[in-house]
């Protein structure tokens, strides 16, 4: 399967934090979902690949090209924190920068992604609530017809109706086979919904790249007791934590654990919960 994106050896070293090593490839048709704690190196690997600060090493290559490449950007819709528009423009005058900037921008696409979204033509952005402003973000990043999206948590702010709407969007997006979005959220849910793999960084490592079917149907939380613990081959689980009565022990396949051990409970995890002990666990 051809890559649309493909990050090799990725490092970016600050005073205070460093990007180890990133290696990620996403495939084309696919969405991969980008998890991690606040600080976990998400922003910087996604301003990385976007060429808005510049690597110590690595290679970084979107469509096949060099992310340095210009002509790689008109292919590229961006959702980030920060939008680069000013907050006292409105959805008017934005409709006429973009169309100098982008030569496929589709006004007629764009307009009907405000009237769906219900914005406000006339106000300014700034008048907008966050949510609303979320929203402007994706119609502007969805407008000049891309293959590629890269969205830094397009979801935050969202109230659950208007994030389903965004995310059958994505979905629809995905349909053409030439497509990806490479998406960072914290709302994991989402994720479960929509992505076909997860990417967990923690400490400007990559922890893995799993397969979402993998991790919600294969991994599982051992509920035990103490002296059921102390039975359980380190080998066996990826990491453990101790509560007030009892163990969650994170396991990789519950499958070949069931028939090793007599534990019968084996909760089904969300990728919350994974990374949550992934985070806070002890091996």
């Amino acid at each position: 399967m051809e890559n649309i994106l493909e990050i090799k050896n990725l490092s970016k070293k600050y005073d205070s934090f460093e990007l180890k090593n990133i290696n990620i490839e996403l495939p084309k048709g696919t969405i991969m979902g980008f998890i991690g704690e606040n600080g976990a190196g998400k922003t910087t690997t996604i301003k990385s690949i976007l060429n808005i600060i510049n690597k110590d090493s690595g290679q970084i290559k979107i469509f096949g090209l060099d992310n340095k490449e210009t002509k790689i950007k008109e292919d590229i819709g961006v959702v980030l924190d920060d939008s680069f528009l000013s907050e006292y423009l409105n959805p008017l005058d934005i409709n006429k920068i973009m169309k100098n900037i982008y030569k496929n921008w589709d006004e007629k696409l764009y307009f009907k992604y405000l009237e769906d979204f219900k914005l406000s033509k006339e106000k300014i952005s700034k008048e907008y609530s966050n949510g609303m402003k979320m929203k402007l973000k994706i119609a502007v990043a969805l407008s000049h017809h891309p293959k590629l999206l890269i969205l830094d948590e397009p979801t935050s702010g969202l109230d659950p109706v208007a994030r389903n709407e965004i995310l059958d969007i994505f979905q629809e997006f995905i349909q053409d086979e030439e497509h990806g979005i490479f998406v960072s959220s914290h709302i994991t849910s989402d994720l479960e919904h929509i992505a076909d793999y997860i990417t967990f960084i923690n400490d400007g490592e990559i922890i893995f790249t799993k397969t979402r079917d993998d991790l919600l149907e294969n991994y599982g939380i051992v509920k035990c007791s103490e002296e059921q613990f102390k039975k359980i081959d380190k080998k066996d689980y990826i990491k453990y934590k101790k509560n007030r009565y009892e163990y969650d022990v994170l396991i990789e396949n519950k499958y070949e654990f069931k028939k090793k051990y007599d534990i019968s409970v084996i909760d089904k995890p969300t990728i919350e919960d994974i990374m949550l002990i992934y985070i806070k666990g002890e091996k």
